[in-house]
């Protein structure tokens, strides 16, 4: 099984792709942690064979479940996949969900991807590209663009499990793990 989460920021892909990893016992891929390098450099933007050559290799793999979204590596992500998750909650769930992660990432402090030195500042908040307002902004048209994508027939070989509500994660959990086993 080869699965991909996606959904606008902070709508919870990458949560609720490493829980379903784990779960099914298969790798965990978070393109994030691929496109952000020491100083917030995206390689989808610095270095984009480079990007493409490091997500090519992680879905090489025969299972997996991945988290994101980036337009220069879709196709090739969406092509390997079997299954496409897709959160399409709504604004509030989603505004709600990514002020909460920027609120506790900014007081921890942690490193969001391991020897990056990456963290969330307060500070940049209230820029473009900060996820909190690149998710209100991007709410609408990323949900059309979504639809669109999905009809396309290239991807009907694709189960497509459509999220509207946070609680039918436990139940979409539920049914793939029990696919797995059987």
């Amino acid at each position: 099984m080869r699965i991909a989460v996606v959904g606008t920021s902070g709508a919870g892909k990458s949560t609720l792709a490493e829980r379903l990893a784990a779960a099914l016992h298969v790798p965990y891929i978070e393109l994030d942690a691929i496109n952000w390098q020491p100083g917030w450099v995206g390689l989808n933007e610095t270095d984009v064979p480079e990007f493409k050559r490091r997500v090519d290799a992680a879905i090489a793999a025969e299972a997996w479940v991945l988290a994101g979204n980036y337009g220069d590596v879709r196709d090739a992500v969406w092509s390997r996949a079997t299954d496409l998750v897709w959160l399409d909650y709504s604004r509030a769930v989603v505004m709600r969900r990514v002020m909460w992660r920027s609120f506790v990432r900014s007081l921890s402090r942690r490193e969001l991807w391991p020897g990056t030195g990456n963290r969330e500042e307060w500070r940049k908040w209230l820029e473009p590209e900060h996820p909190m307002r690149w998710a209100w902004s991007t709410h609408h048209r990323r949900r059309r663009e979504y639809a669109q994508r999905i009809a396309d027939p290239r991807w009907a070989h694709l189960r497509v499990h459509r999220l509207t509500r946070p609680r039918e994660a436990d139940a979409l959990e539920t049914r793939l793990t029990g696919e797995a086993g059987a």
